[in-house]
């Protein structure tokens, strides 16, 4: 049915009929002649912005068809004889109504698409970001500094009456309700805070990304259409939209660093062993940490009030800031000028550090986590790999391949590097990226973009140092991480330090 305000231009519905055959049947070809060429095309709907035709394109050829749906309203009006704007009411089939608006500009006599805005009725549960929710899920136990916060717990951690389901399908299906919640899970509940729901991880926590093969890729409300970041992809994301106020999740190679880099948020990554890991499913037990993301500083602290043993009595807080050069040129230039710009206005030291060793710390870090994360799980995966998407299939298969006198050779490096982190690191505090990029787009070199993350990330881990990120911009306003190191048993110094420095 059409409404037009007057007659519209002449071979404009035809147009966008030919629009609408074209998206039921997913004739790409047609679909692109009819979005105008160039580098300002709009295509937006909930999940963000999309600029410039050939990211509409891309879009369009990765996801499988548009839903089915039919046509209800068609409301014309004539801007003049080659410009108008088109506003369709539809039907899914599924069930609710959509409505998209668009505007048609005559372009050497046929009409295209210059602009778009596509709104569908919103799902009642994102299964992108959640296994489970509930309104909550679980009611705080007690009162406390979180009274009134809600968590989305990374789902790796038990929850009582639930099960864990380490972002694998057939793990969810052969685990059993567990019978209490885990120790991170069970104090954040009784200082106030209640659990909104279950996120999403990906699987077994063996990867940076957040590209879930079974669930999909939680959304980057701060960098549309890009990767959340892993593997507490569905904490951050949960945080990110604003339906939980707290991510728990966990940190091994970076998962909480990246997420947050990737989504403009705050996120700790804790002293090895400082937090109670109990009722955690396990990666490599050498370098998993419990850690969380919040969109402000204060919220950040205050989870560790809770989660954090007390500080040591007479220790000085860890309040110099040191740069090393070679780490911020590890980091693409548009985040190492934003962490230039950042630190300008603060007391930094530079220092140059031996990091000749760096790349061997990196290999002997992935090596001796494989070789945990298979003791961990290589029974359980043991002539079924298939079970899990590839990227994460290729790790674990790797794993699988890693010797226990490799393991001891990494074990060694893991910990003379370790040694040689405390010392320079000593009571300062170590200024480096918590990425060395922006969010990717899904499958933009993921493996060049891991081992660059890796490179930077490692030093934590190696270290089993505390992290803390905080959310800067880049030029074009994408979000990127600076990233706040100690030494180890200074997470309260970090906490109060991102809590000085962005209040």
């Amino acid at each position: 049915m059409s409404t037009p305000d007057s007659a519209a231009p002449d071979g404009l519905l035809a147009a966008f009929e030919e629009y609408e055959r074209a998206l039921m049947t997913n004739d790409l070809d047609a679909l692109d002649r009819l979005f105008a060429p160039g580098a300002d095309t709009l295509r937006g709907d909930a999940d963000g912005l999309l600029v410039g035709h050939d990211r509409i394109s891309a879009f369009r050829g990765g996801r499988g068809g548009a839903p089915s749906r039919t046509l209800v309203e068609v409301h014309v009006r004539t801007v003049d004889e080659d410009h108008a704007l088109v506003v369709a009411v539809t039907e899914p089939v599924r069930g609710g109504r959509s409505q998209q608006t668009q505007l048609w500009e005559r372009r050497a006599g046929a009409w295209v698409v210059t602009a778009a805005h596509v709104a569908v009725p919103a799902p009642a549960l994102d299964t992108r970001v959640w296994r489970v929710v509930g309104a909550p899920l679980v009611p705080a136990t007690g009162r406390g500094v979180l009274d009134g916060e809600t968590v989305a717990v990374k789902d790796l951690y038990a929850v009582a009456g639930q099960r864990v389901g380490a972002g694998n399908p057939t793990w969810l299906a052969e685990a059993s309700v567990e019978p209490s919640h885990a120790a991170a899970v069970a104090a954040l509940l009784g200082a106030g805070a209640a659990v909104a729901g279950i996120a999403r991880t990906d699987e077994l926590a063996y990867s940076l990304a957040g590209t879930n093969a079974h669930t999909g890729t939680p959304p980057n409300p701060r960098a549309p259409r890009r990767v959340p970041g892993g593997s507490s992809s569905g904490s951050a994301s949960a945080v990110g939209l604003g339906h939980a106020t707290i991510g728990l999740g966990t940190d091994t190679g970076g998962s909480i660093r990246v997420p947050a880099a990737y989504q403009g948020l705050f996120g700790i990554r804790t002293t090895h062993d400082a937090v109670d890991r109990t009722g955690l499913v396990p990666l490599a037990p050498s370098f998993d940490t419990v850690g969380w993301l919040t969109r402000d500083a204060d919220l950040l602290r205050r989870v560790g009030d809770v989660l954090l043993p007390a500080p040591a009595a007479g220790r000085p807080r860890a309040a110099d800031l040191v740069v090393v050069p070679a780490l911020l040129d590890l980091a693409d230039p548009d985040v190492g000028t934003a962490i230039h710009a950042w630190t300008a206005a603060l007391p930094v030291t530079e220092e140059q550090w031996d990091l000749g060793a760096l790349t061997s710390w990196r290999a002997a870090f992935q090596a001796l986590q494989a070789r945990e994360a298979w003791l961990a799980h290589g029974a359980w995966l043991e002539g079924r790999l298939d079970v899990l998407g590839a990227d994460v299939r290729g790790r674990f298969a790797n794993a699988a391949t890693v010797s226990a006198d490799r393991a001891d050779d990494a074990r060694a490096t893991v910990a003379a590097a370790r040694a040689q982190l405390h010392d320079l690191v000593g009571e300062r505090v170590l200024v480096l990226p918590s990425a060395p990029s922006v969010a990717p787009y899904p499958g933009d070199g993921a493996g060049a973009v891991r081992d660059a993350t890796l490179a930077l990330t490692c030093l934590a881990g190696v270290g089993g140092l505390p992290a803390v990120s905080l959310p800067l911009s880049t030029a074009d306003g994408l979000p990127c991480g600076v990233c706040l190191v100690a030494a180890p048993g200074r997470d309260r110094d970090l906490l109060d330090l991102a809590a000085r420095l962005t209040g």
